[in-house]
């Protein structure tokens, strides 16, 4: 017995994993699996949570807030003063609708109001403008009555085509007449009234002969369609101004593709 233990330790000390730098190689890795009993335990009730740190980033990785909240939440300079803008336009718009509807201040007024934006409809001056045209009989009026049947046409179309993809209401819930659904005319920017308006009055001021009160009357006329729109609730005051500027833009592209006298007369007769 004593003889077999000699050979035993003598054994293990020749083994070469016995040494010090390979006693490593006994050791089982620390990433590998564990034994199957250790499996069975950890998968049982008494189960060790996961680390503290993996639950910490989880949770901050789900408190983060995407990219748009975040810019939601700091919105730039140019959104700032947008959004002050638009709050400043709906506040004045409001504030001048002093017509918009029957509790309003000046309720007693809104039908000479409504009286004075029909003035600047599309309907009565395309058939004004058609009968002028029939009626007229020298080359220098029609040539004129032509081109200006042009214009109200275009912006008819202009005006329909930029609110049909802006489609902005109005400060006040108030539906359309027949006569703006007739031209299109359904939504509050820009206003076709004002834009007719102010192209209607600057073609009369660069094509007719007028004496001074009259050049200032027809300027006071578009001035007073444009805020008769706002008085009604049926525009915002920026939906005027763009009609005024989109009415003033229209007149100068007339003026550049302005039809001559014999265009004219080919198409009055092909009419």
């Amino acid at each position: 017995m004593p003889a077999s233990q000699s050979r035993a330790r003598a054994r293990d000390r020749n083994n070469v994993l016995n040494r010090a730098e390979f006693l490593s190689l006994n050791q089982p890795p620390k990433g590998g699996p564990e034994p199957r009993s250790s499996g069975r335990k950890a998968s049982g009730p008494s189960a060790q949570p996961p680390p503290a740190g993996d639950g910490a980033r989880e949770r901050r990785q789900s408190q983060q807030l995407p990219e748009e909240d975040c810019m939601q939440l700091n919105p730039s300079f140019k959104g700032i003063a947008f959004n002050s803008l638009l709050a400043i336009d709906i506040c004045m718009s409001k504030r001048l609708g002093v017509c918009a509807g029957r509790a309003a201040s000046w309720a007693s007024a809104r039908s000479m109001v409504k009286l004075i934006g029909i003035t600047g409809h599309g309907i009565p001056w395309i058939g004004g403008t058609i009968l002028c045209l029939v009626k007229s009989s020298t080359l220098a009026g029609q040539e004129v009555l032509m081109n200006l049947l042009l214009a109200l046409l275009l912006d008819i179309m202009t005006v329909a085509g930029v609110q049909k993809l802006i489609k902005r209401r109005g400060p006040y819930e108030m539906s359309p007449s027949l006569l703006d659904y007739l031209t299109m005319d359904v939504y509050a920017f820009p206003a076709g009234h004002a834009s007719r308006a102010a192209m209607v009055s600057k073609f009369f001021l660069s094509h007719l002969v007028l004496a001074v009160p009259l050049r200032v009357l027809l300027v006071l006329w578009a001035l007073c369609v444009g805020l008769s729109r706002v008085m009604i609730g049926r525009h915002h005051v920026t939906d005027v101004l763009s009609g005024f500027v989109i009415g003033y833009l229209q007149f100068r592209l007339v003026e550049l593709v302005w039809m001559p006298s014999s265009t004219c007369q080919m198409l009055i007769s092909a009419w």
